[in-house]
């Protein structure tokens, strides 16, 4: 590996190993070659990104009357028995309706060693489509995480909130990251790292660190020659195929949200917004990044729904050109009206070592979709303006 990193990466010192850390892409591959990570159809290439498989639904969707938790003595399977209302056959494509609760059996399966573990984020894709999903396993106390040694099966949650959707087999809505050991993480550590690559780029120069995190803050001021800050979804709209690329007219589903001097946006609790942090964020070959979705300590919002950054988010290997990538916001407000200005921090990015550089980065030849981003709705629509 060492060969290839200086190879890849000429800028950066030979690939040194940890023994604990997220997973890179070529770990990944590994362990589905040595049956860690299976699947009923075989693994695409195109779904191991640098430090994180993407999950494929199956055949079947089952409409649930409410989400839940496995507990410790239950198989998903058991609850849906109990909880399920009717099955849906999606191996050809089928509607989820918004407000609704689904649970799909995914293509993948694990048989971890114990030394690994994993944990899950819905895709940008699926966040910017305000689509709740939840990775659930048997027996499981948590979601989005699976225990050291989890041999068994794989379940999402789907619930969508703003639009009702299109899925089928094989649509891919999250992404599983593995991790061995339990990598320790520190203030002065992120210090170092900010130091060596700047994390965000702030234009005032001043970065606020948390403990183990960094902040980012909010852009109202959006775009000198057209004012755009944000986007306001739409209620009653159509459906959208999470499937596919740049079809749907953004106008048909969103409202456009303008700078306006001095003043805020107050979020509706009933309403989904996408919005921008002010600052570039830029995500080392060593490390990805996740941020903190929920922070009371920041306001009654959730303000990512996707949440993981992969290594070489907004990184330029060259060192030519303006490293950073804007991070997009997806903004729902808790219970409450509530406020938010200007370079207000909004979020926390907190960064995870890998045990070792990937073999492949997030937006080189890989056909990332939101590398270099400023503010950007989904995949599935129509480039704005």
């Amino acid at each position: 590996m060492a060969g290839a990193t200086s190879s890849l990466f000429p800028s950066l010192p030979d690939d040194e190993y940890h023994g604990t850390g997220v997973l890179p892409s070529q770990t990944i591959r590994a362990l589905i070659r040595d049956k860690e990570i299976e699947a009923a159809v075989e693994i695409d290439a195109d779904q191991i990104q640098p430090a994180s498989l993407d999950l494929r639904l199956g055949r079947v969707a089952y409409r649930v009357r409410a989400s839940f938790m496995p507990g410790p003595d239950a198989t998903v399977m058991d609850k849906i028995a109990a909880l399920g209302m009717h099955e849906i056959d999606i191996s050809q494509g089928a509607v989820l309706e918004k407000d609704c609760v689904y649970i799909v059996p995914l293509m993948e399966s694990l048989r971890l060693g114990s030394k690994l573990s994993a944990f899950a984020n819905p895709k940008s894709s699926t966040g910017r489509l305000d689509i709740f999903t939840r990775l659930m396993t048997d027996r499981a106390t948590e979601f989005d995480r699976v225990v050291r040694g989890y041999s068994g099966p794989l379940y999402i949650e789907i619930a969508p909130r703003t639009f009702s959707i299109v899925v089928r087999q094989g649509s891919r809505l999250n992404q599983l990251r593995l991790r061995r050991g339990s990598p320790s993480s520190s203030k002065l550590g992120l210090q170092r790292l900010h130091e060596e690559i700047p994390l965000v780029d702030s234009p005032s120069g001043e970065e606020t660190i948390r403990e183990d995190s960094i902040g980012v803050s909010l852009d109202l001021r959006g775009d000198p020659e057209t004012g755009l800050v944000g986007f306001r979804a739409k209620k009653h709209a159509d459906v959208i195929d999470v499937d596919c690329r740049g079809v749907y007219d953004p106008q048909d589903f969103w409202e456009s949200i303008t700078y306006r001097p001095g003043q805020g946006i107050i979020l509706d609790p009933d309403a989904f917004y996408i919005l921008a942090t002010k600052e570039a964020v830029t995500v080392p070959p060593t490390h990805a990044a996740e941020m903190i979705a929920y922070d009371t300590l920041v306001g009654e919002f959730r303000v990512h729904y996707a949440g993981f950054f992969d290594p070489g988010f907004g990184y330029d290997p060259t060192g030519e050109g303006k490293a950073g990538s804007r991070a997009v916001l997806e903004v729902r407000s808790h219970d409450v009206p509530f406020m938010l200005e200007h370079e207000q921090i909004v979020g926390w990015l907190r960064y995870d070592r890998l045990t070792s550089i990937p073999d492949k980065l997030y937006g080189q030849d890989i056909g990332s979709n939101y590398q270099g981003q400023a503010l950007q709705l989904g995949k599935q629509f129509k480039p704005v303006g």
